[in-house]
């Protein structure tokens, strides 16, 4: 008889499973100096960050009553993805609970995997950095498919390649980007409300909403019985 998989929890990474701002912003900038702008504080930086490096930047220029063409835009994010690779984890840190929640879902029979719009080499350079890489099936990045989030073939395609079964795959992010691909993928989604969202998590019309890790292993036991059933 032909075993099932495990099921899958995929989470998103920044502002999901780490809080990555700090060295967000201060990559953000150098990139800023570069430019002949002032430095953003990180209290007013953080509230730039959630939409990738890109909107990042572009953000944050004008945060200092500037404007960036699209052109200009793609020299800056080159040089940003290369400042950030510096500072990658220098100030990142898993949030409160977060290990001991995985830990905790790992020793329940769940499968971990990863899919952020992160590049696929960062993203895994900062997971090994942090002494979690072994904990995940796969992590996957923006350009690890042909298709990022919010399209929600890139989940399809992060549960196959972690060896998961689409209709027992749960996902867990913090924007309206990682509702809104687990709404297309037809999966249920957990948000967590202490990320990067630029509005409150409620009005994204997640499956359920957890403020700590330590509500995490419930939240999911009650997706897990509500959505597979029979399956």
């Amino acid at each position: 008889m032909i075993q099932a998989p495990q099921p899958l929890i995929v989470f998103d990474l920044d502002g999901t499973l780490v809080d990555s701002a700090p060295d967000l912003v201060d990559s953000l900038n150098v990139i800023l100096a570069r430019e002949g702008y002032a430095p953003l504080p990180l209290a007013e930086g953080r509230k730039l960050v959630g939409a990738g490096g890109r909107a990042l930047i572009r953000r944050g220029i004008e945060a200092n009553g500037g404007r960036v063409s699209d052109a200009r835009l793609e020299v800056l994010f080159a040089a940003y993805l290369s400042a950030y690779e510096q500072h990658i984890t220098n100030k990142t840190l898993f949030y409160q609970g977060a290990e001991a929640a995985l830990d905790r879902l790992a020793d329940a029979g769940w499968s971990l995997a990863i899919l952020t719009n992160k590049y696929e080499s960062p993203a895994v350079k900062l997971v090994k950095a942090l002494g979690a890489f072994s904990r995940f099936k796969t992590i996957c990045g923006q350009d690890t498919f042909p298709v990022s989030k919010p399209n929600g073939a890139a989940l399809h395609l992060t549960i196959e390649k972690a060896g998961g079964d689409p209709l027992r795959s749960i996902m867990v992010g913090d924007t309206i980007t990682d509702v809104t691909t687990a709404k297309n993928a037809g999966r249920p989604v957990i948000a967590v409300d202490f990320g990067y969202a630029d509005r409150p998590v409620a009005e994204m019309a997640p499956d359920t909403i957890i403020s700590h890790f330590d509500e995490l292993f419930d939240a999911v036991a009650s997706l897990k019985d509500q959505f597979f059933a029979g399956v």
